[in-house]
């Protein structure tokens, strides 16, 4: 068992008004089985169980479907097609296409046809074996590259350009072109995707999912069941994980079992098997990267080309903001003075991919780290100088994008982690061993990551929050965020008892619901904490203004001579304690419930002139990777990571590292092991545990140091933190330029061999072939 890091060995307890390392609030109830998912709520003995018939062409016209033999099947109370939807069949959060059943034509292997409702999952399952769907075959498009020949995309591409790329590349002393595919990425949550659907008295239906945008879920069950939002109530108590994977493509699940529900008027539960999810959901975007780079003799960079081609899949889902948020990193932390990025939405017949923790960012930054390995090749020189000689500083400070960096934290924090993680010698040492190994080799990378926080799309950046003190003193909060084991509810809870001056053990937050807190944006873009907490803070600001007014009016003092912490009211030198002065406030009538909220400033891109600035502010960090190779066979170990993170002031350090070690773990499966593979007619053979590997325990790196950049955000955010949530999983990236790096030792470091994403030990066994190749014929 690996060591604890170093950082929460840090770790001390503060008072509970300051920022503190305190233990997620379900921490307790997870380890001991006390936590209560959708699975585990006691079903109710009329409750019905779906299971879906899904398509067996990647591409077909349905010419008949036969279900009368499913019908009459064992425990069977209902069947439907998409002609039995009451309202819209069509439950796309965005843009069109995204259909609960199919209709007249299948657009991708698995896609539901037919839904059935029994008595159990079991018997439901089994009826869906009997029914008959006769299809007449169409030709599919399965890759990319197929889509870019025959220009069919979900939606159109779109460019980001600052001066004459072409120019200024043509003009450069060198020039190098270079290209990329990189695979997606499964969510793997442990919790798969579930709902549960309640029927009410007035036509509408109380829905509990396992989503990150309840609001969302209420809206397309009401379009759905053909009623109006208020009919319909979505909430969230916690889900086991999301990632991305239950921003959009949860709502499917509730549509779907609210359908049923309201039909027989009973319970409904729809839980997918796991090998139904990984076949029926999206997951991330593979991305075909193809770039042209101009530079000088040092590596620094005069102009780039990049075309960035994300597979969609059938429809659109989120990928207009996915393949936005890639071209949007494309430049990850470097300065280029002329650039032209394109970005392409490719339609195949496969699932709709969607969100991802990252969403399109990582695709966009591979792009760049890879670019620049392949530079400092070129011309000789260390990657990580290369890395730093284009750098954003402050007279290069503009984005392809127009958005000028207002904070200047790279260049510090990238050499901060070079010292501690002392890079230099370690370099010296790897180049000596390699030397004089024949079997094993060694690679080490530092990479950056500048990630931008905020909503692309600007109107998701606003956030309600609803907060009640009863008259004992307790409070209660609801906001629009979700749980998804990253903290979010224990940070609230923190922020709101921090805000008033109060004892933790005062606040409790509740299930998110739609009719406590309407119209939430989903909990995503690393926004949960920055939006909702702000929200939070702004009801408490308005209660505690009242109950500061009533204790100025009722002690007889000045306002600003009355303050409230450590759980006391303090007027002058007396103290009251906190739930003796709201006792007081409601005898004298003082409202002791407010609502909160908040939306973010700055913001705003023109996407007509692709200029503007979509993000507020950008969360930094940068990591270095050691690994191991065996050239003889490709297997490899990471063996050291250390970890330098850019959280602002961090409003909980102990739940702040949990996730960049976790977003680190995660973005290493993506970048190293996980490998979503399809077969040539559209079926995914990647769609179990058995054949799908995520990271392990045994994975993990034994040296796995993490340290927090001490400064505060200049922005203002809630108490000057910084988004966590997103940024770790982008610094795996150093671990696939590492092993990169150690192939590229082969070639005496003169040569970037080709690496697959992810770098399977296949991939780096032919990675390192080609660096011998590349040695051999050039000697």
């Amino acid at each position: 068992m690996r060591k604890l890091p170093k950082a929460l060995e840090r770790v001390q307890t503060e008072s509970a008004h300051k920022p503190t390392s305190i233990a997620h609030e379900s921490a307790y109830k997870h380890v001991t089985g006390r936590a209560q998912y959708l699975d585990d709520i006691p079903e109710w003995p009329d409750m019905l169980h779906l299971a879906t018939v899904g398509a067996e062409h990647a591409s077909a016209i349905i010419e008949s479907i036969e279900l009368d033999a499913a019908r009459r099947a064992p425990g069977v109370v209902d069947v439907i097609t998409q002609g039995d939807i009451p309202g819209s069949a069509d439950v796309s959060p965005v843009f069109s296409g995204d259909l609960l059943l199919a209709g007249e034509r299948v657009d991708y292997m698995g896609q539901p046809v037919v839904a059935v409702a029994a008595t159990s999952l079991e018997a439901a399952r089994r009826a869906c074996k009997l029914v008959k769907i006769r299809y007449r075959a169409q030709p599919a498009r399965l890759s990319v590259q197929e889509a870019l020949e025959r220009e069919e995309f979900v939606l159109p591409s779109h460019t980001i350009s600052s001066g004459d790329a072409s120019a200024a590349i043509a003009s450069a002393e060198h020039q190098l072109h270079g290209e990329l595919y990189l695979r997606g990425q499964e969510h793997f949550y442990l919790e798969g995707q579930i709902s549960i659907a309640l029927p009410n008295e007035d036509g509408g239906v109380r829905v509990h999912s396992s989503s990150q945008h309840p609001a969302e879920v209420q809206k397309l069950v009401a379009q759905v069941l053909g009623v109006p939002l208020h009919l319909v109530q979505a909430e969230v108590r916690r889900m086991g994980g999301a990632f991305g994977g239950k921003e959009s493509q949860a709502a499917a699940l509730a549509c779907m079992a609210a359908v049923f529900a309201v039909r027989n008027q009973r319970p409904v539960k729809y839980r997918m098997p796991r090998r139904d999810d990984m076949t029926q959901t999206g997951k991330r975007h593979d991305f075909w990267n193809q770039y042209r780079a101009g530079f000088d003799s040092s590596g620094v960079i005069r102009g780039v080309e990049m075309d960035l081609a994300g597979l969609c899949g059938h429809s659109a889902d989120l990928s207009d903001g996915v393949v936005d948020r890639a071209m949007f990193h494309a430049d990850n932390a470097y300065f280029y003075s002329t650039a032209r990025i394109s970005g392409h939405r490719c339609r195949t017949n496969t699932v709709s991919n969607t969100a991802f923790r990252g969403f399109g960012g990582p695709q966009g930054m591979l792009a760049a780290e890879a670019m620049l390995d392949d530079i400092a090749r070129a011309v000789g020189a260390d990657p990580l100088d290369v890395r730093k000689r284009n750098l954003y500083s402050a007279d290069r400070n503009t984005t392809p994008y127009g958005q000028a960096l207002e904070e200047e934290v790279l260049p510090q924090l990238i050499k901060q982690l070079e010292q501690t993680a002392d890079y230099r010698a370690r370099r010296e040492q790897i180049r000596a061993f390699n030397a004089s190994s024949t079997q094993v080799k060694k690679g080490l990378a530092l990479t950056p990551v500048k990630f931008g926080i905020s909503f692309t799309s600007k109107h998701l950046n606003q956030a309600g929050a609803l907060l009640h003190i009863f008259a004992d003193g307790s409070i209660h909060v609801s906001h629009g965020g979700t749980e998804m084991g990253q903290g979010l509810h224990t940070k609230i809870a923190q922020i709101v008892a921090r805000g008033f001056g109060v004892d933790l053990e005062r606040v409790r937050v509740a299930a998110t619901a739609t009719d406590q807190v309407p119209n939430a944006s989903p909990t995503a873009a690393s926004a949960g904490t920055d939006l909702n907490g702000m929200a939070a803070l702004n009801a408490v600001n308005t209660l505690k203004r009242r109950l500061l007014e009533y204790a100025a009016e009722t002690y007889g003092a000045d306002i600003e001579r009355i303050s409230i912490r450590d759980d006391q009211c303090w007027v002058t030198e007396r103290a009251i304690p906190f739930a003796e002065l709201v006792k007081g406030a409601y005898m004298e009538r003082v409202s002791l419930s407010a609502t909160g909220f908040y939306r973010t400033p700055k913001i705003g891109y023109n996407r007509t002139a692709a200029r503007g600035r979509p993000f507020l502010y950008f969360a930094n960090g940068a990591a270095v990777s050691e690994v191991e190779v065996d050239l003889y066979t490709g297997e490899y170990r990471v063996i050291r990571v250390d970890i330098l993170q850019d959280v602002g002031d961090s409003l909980n350090p102990a739940i702040d590292l949990g996730q960049v070690e976790g977003g680190f773990v995660q973005g290493m499966g993506w970048v190293t092991s996980e490998e979503l593979l399809w077969n040539d007619q559209g079926r995914i053979i990647s769609d179990s545990p058995a054949n799908y590997k995520i990271p392990t325990a045994g994975d993990v790196p034994e040296i796995f140091n993490v340290d927090f950049f001490q400064r505060p955000n200049e922005e203002e955010t809630v108490y000057r933190s910084k988004a966590v949530g997103e940024p770790p999983l982008m610094l795996a990236i150093s671990v696939w330029c590492a092993l990169r790096d150690a192939c590229a030792s082969l070639a005496e470091y003169r040569y970037s061999p080709p690496l697959g994403v992810p770098a399977t030990p296949e991939q780096v066994y032919f990675c390192a072939r080609a660096a011998k190749d590349y040695s051999e014929a050039t000697s």
